[in-house]
């Protein structure tokens, strides 16, 4: 057989633009230009076995080869075209190599692009037609139209298509201009409406004289329909974000859910609202503002949600009354009703929606509510005994003490400081000293009156206020407190050292001027001359001279 051999020119090698190299059949490049170095790279690090097989077949058949290989690049696949020629040096060949990625990707990219409007073609509408002189169906897409079969379209007047209230619009299938895009309502075999854009054009003669009219349908019922929704959603974000804006103005906690209730009667057009804080299971009102339904139908309506529901809608007594649960990391927290005359409008889809997105809304101000008490209540209590801590007890009787000047009436203010309270440490422990402080917490509170104020001011030192109590009363109190204060004995360090009280006791007179400030200090100081005399006792401080002196 004889064999093709080829000479190169070095020339070529280095001006050609294709990729050009001379290499040996075990894969040797003894040449190359700058096009080549993919190629290059390709065989010298072994990536591409099918081209050395090439190669090798060319050099031992000496005939040249064309064919097509895929080589790795940088920015992806480079795909050649290669003319393998055998020179006349044994086991050697010559390799042009065209990068053809561009004109594959474009081949490819027009195949797919032509696929892509034949396809964009087919759905761009859903129905053709034509209608002759007489203003009748003469042709309709086979796969017939909103339901019905082109056998029964064809022959018919378009007005069968047309709802009610749309006919004079049949007149766009008798087209007599060019029309493009027109909306349409139109019904489907079931009875359903459709939404339909109806593009048409006049078929005219050789003489210009009208024939019919042919055109294509598009159905838009669904892109409508998410239109609408889109518009429903955007208001109801709309009445959200003024309803949540209303809520985190409300600088003050306690008035949050207020604001939140106006807000939210207003945005649903409802004669009134009410919003309500879950305690124990069981919903208390919060807040409420307008008009007032009654209170069956709201109770009855809370027993839904008491029950487990997220949401209840009934209407009862003149009203319609619609409600959610409030919740917070899915902890029902509380609830908001809001109701309509029966005569209004009925609840929409859209006022369900929103009002389960103001829940929830109100389920974070009442977790807002909720830590904000939760904090008040530990900046004014004392920790160990949940006592009014100094700071609380003494705003508290400073706004209870000038009432009293208002109002013309006694108060009592008692000092308790505990005896022999150090050695109940000492002796056991700190723990058994903390029992003795709820023991004192216990006996304060169980002799005093719901209206009186009971307050641990630090370490072993008490207060008592004793509203609307003259000295009678006060020292009866005190009394009673030293009576019960025996069984602090328990607690005692040492039977030497009993754990008591002494009791200090200024009684306000109305008719004397004096300050908060001097009946505090008068109560301090009688407390202290007990501790000096002896301790387990009580002391009326002196009273107030009209002067403002003690007697």
């Amino acid at each position: 057989m004889t064999k093709t051999q080829f000479t190169i020119d070095s020339e070529v090698l280095t001006s050609s633009k294709a990729a050009v190299l001379t290499v040996t059949q075990d894969g040797h490049v003894l040449a190359s230009n700058p096009s080549a170095q993919p190629l290059v790279e390709a065989i010298s690090e072994g990536h591409t076995p099918e081209v050395m097989g090439y190669i090798g077949r060319a050099a031992v058949t000496g005939k040249p080869m064309n064919e097509s290989v895929l080589l790795p690049g940088i920015s992806g696949p480079i795909y050649y075209e290669l003319a393998i020629l055998p020179l006349a040096a044994p086991g050697t060949v010559m390799v042009f190599g065209r990068d053809v990625t561009l004109e594959r990707n474009l081949r490819l990219a027009l195949v797919e692009s032509r696929q892509r409007y034949k396809d964009l073609v087919e759905i761009s509408s859903d129905f053709s037609w034509e209608t002759g002189l007489d203003g009748r169906f003469v042709f309709v897409t086979p796969r017939g139209a909103l339901g019905f079969s082109a056998e029964e379209l064809v022959g018919s007047l378009p007005i069968r298509l047309l709802s009610e209230g749309h006919e004079d619009q049949s007149s766009l299938f008798s087209a007599r201009v060019a029309v493009e895009d027109t909306e349409v309502w139109m019904k489907r075999a079931d009875g359903s409406l459709a939404c339909v854009l109806v593009s048409a054009a006049p078929l005219l003669g050789p003489a210009g004289e009208w024939r019919g009219a042919r055109g294509v349908c598009r159905d838009i019922t669904m892109v409508r329909e998410r239109d609408a929704a889109l518009a429903r959603a955007s208001n109801r974000e709309r009445l959200l974000t003024y309803i949540v804006r209303t809520i985190r103005d409300e600088v003050d906690p306690a008035n949050m859910l207020m604001a939140a209730a106006e807000a939210t009667a207003r945005a649903l057009s409802c004669a009134g609202c009410q919003i309500f804080r879950s305690e124990e299971g069981k919903f208390t009102s919060a807040a409420s503002f307008g008009e007032h339904s009654d209170d069956q139908s709201v109770h009855a309506v809370l027993a839904n949600l008491e029950g487990g529901a997220s949401s209840a809608e009934l209407a009862l007594n003149g009203w319609q009354v619609l409600s959610a649960v409030s919740r917070y990391h899915r902890e029902a927290n509380g609830a908001i009703c809001v109701w309509r005359p029966e005569g209004a409008s009925p609840f929409s889809d859209d006022d369900r929606l929103l009002i389960l997105d103001v829940a929830n809304q109100i389920g974070i101000a009442n977790e807002q509510i909720i830590n904000h008490e939760r904090i008040l209540n530990l900046s004014r209590t004392d920790g160990l005994t949940g006592l009014f801590n100094r700071r609380a007890f003494f705003e508290e009787i400073e706004r209870r003490f000038n009432r009293l000047a208002r109002d013309r009436k006694p108060a009592a203010l008692i000092y308790v400081d505990l005896d022999n309270f150090k050695m109940v440490n000492d002796v056991h422990g700190h723990q058994k000293g903390d029992e003795a402080l709820l023991a004192v917490k216990q006996l304060l509170i169980h002799n005093t009156r719901p209206i009186d104020l009971v307050s641990r001011l630090g370490g072993d030192e008490f207060a008592v206020w004793l509203e609307n109590a003259d000295q009678e009363v006060a020292e009866k109190r005190a009394q009673v407190l030293l009576d019960a204060s025996r069984s602090l004995a328990s607690f005692s360090g040492s039977p030497e050292k009993i754990l008591g009280v002494s009791l200090g006791i200024a009684v306000h007179d109305p008719r004397r001027s004096e300050t908060l400030e001097g009946m505090i200090a008068r109560a301090d100081e009688a407390m202290y001359e007990v501790k000096r005399t002896g301790k387990g006792s009580y002391r009326i401080a002196r009273s107030v001279l009209p002067g403002g002196a003690g007697a």
